[in-house]
């Protein structure tokens, strides 16, 4: 049985077969090829921008300002979604299990950089689990203390509190808030014993300088802005390393005498890690161009925003330097991590 069993080299396909094995070439083909596609003509759908606070605040409204500019170059809507929770976890753990495909994005900056030195593990690396695209904001903190006050400027608040140890007090948001932290900062950069005083709320805060309870107050311009302008407290000093363009005749900490002291806050925007390059690099160009428009430069001011774009790779340095920063300042300080 079976004895002739013939094995022919020169077998020669039927049209037929041929017809089938072009087909699944071409299957084949266009299966390498749809993701290429599909990335080079990003966006094609609404993009959902995921913001880790409640709307209304200041890095709320700026993520919206910059997703009205990108639904305007990029030709497709960017949905602002306020996932607010847990000091930004839930809405960055959203992100990062989220496909990696460039529609679902993170807010994401100085607040993920403190959650990453404060909070002794999270479901996430933020350096890892992230993609960087471009910085959209920057924002430094004002000191302000009460209309009236003997102290005029940050050097007479520290010469103050060096010769009256522990009587002088500064007010600041919930422990761990960049408010709370720069105020920290300012207390390891010079030695000084003072007392922080946390409030829930700005309003809060502001109420007890207004009151005199507390000597002076670390806060963001858009929180103050009208108290200011109403000269019932006075910006003494600003924490970033140059004078803002809103208030531009306050001097910056550094400038009042206290070196080596800088306490900005920013935001950005992040993808999951492993988003095609290409969708990286639709996204930081866009931002970067949209922060050129004369209106949304004029919104910033008026937050007391400096809208700045960046390369992934310099949003990437800044998110690495910051946790090292904020790190240091928090077992400084001795506060306690969270769980």
């Amino acid at each position: 049985m079976y004895k002739h069993i013939i094995v022919s080299t020169s077998f020669r396909p039927s049209n037929g077969i041929r017809s089938a094995c072009a087909v699944a070439a071409l299957v084949a083909s266009l299966a390498v090829n749809l993701p290429a596609r599909a990335q080079s003509d990003y966006p094609n759908r609404p993009v959902h921008l995921i913001v880790p606070y409640g709307p209304g605040g200041v890095a709320d409204v700026n993520m919206r300002i910059v997703a009205g500019k990108l639904s305007d170059r990029l030709k497709q809507p960017f949905v602002v979604e306020n996932r607010p929770g847990a000091g930004s976890i839930v809405a960055a753990k959203a992100v990062a299990t989220a496909a990696p495909d460039g529609y679902t994005v993170l807010m994401t900056g100085n607040n993920s950089a403190i959650a990453a030195a404060l909070f002794e593990a999270l479901p996430y690396n933020i350096l890892t689990d992230f993609a960087s695209t471009s910085t959209t904001g920057f924002f430094d903190l004002l000191i302000l203390t009460k209309a009236g006050s003997p102290l005029k400027s940050v050097q007479e608040f520290v010469n103050a509190a060096r010769a009256n140890p522990g009587k002088l007090n500064i007010a600041t948001t919930a422990p761990g808030s960049t408010q709370n932290l720069a105020a920290e900062l300012l207390r390891s950069v010079t030695g000084i014993n003072a007392a922080i005083v946390t409030f829930r709320t700005s309003g809060d805060m502001m109420t007890a300088l207004l009151r005199g309870d507390i000597d002076v107050a670390f806060e963001f311009y858009a929180a103050a802005s009208g108290l200011i302008a109403n000269k019932q407290v006075i910006a003494v000093a600003s924490t970033g390393p140059k004078r803002s363009s809103y208030l531009p005749n306050v001097p910056t900490v550094q400038e009042g005498g206290v070196k080596d002291y800088e306490a900005l806050s920013w935001t950005g925007i992040s993808v999951p890690a492993t988003t095609p390059e290409t969708v990286v690099e639709v996204l930081s160009k866009a931002i970067n161009d949209v922060m050129l428009a004369p209106d949304l430069q004029e919104k910033g001011r008026t937050l007391g925003l400096e809208m700045r774009g960046s390369t992934p790779e310099e949003m990437s340095a800044r998110m690495k330097n910051d946790i090292a920063k904020w790190s240091a300042v928090i077992e400084k300080a001795g506060i306690q991590k969270l769980h």
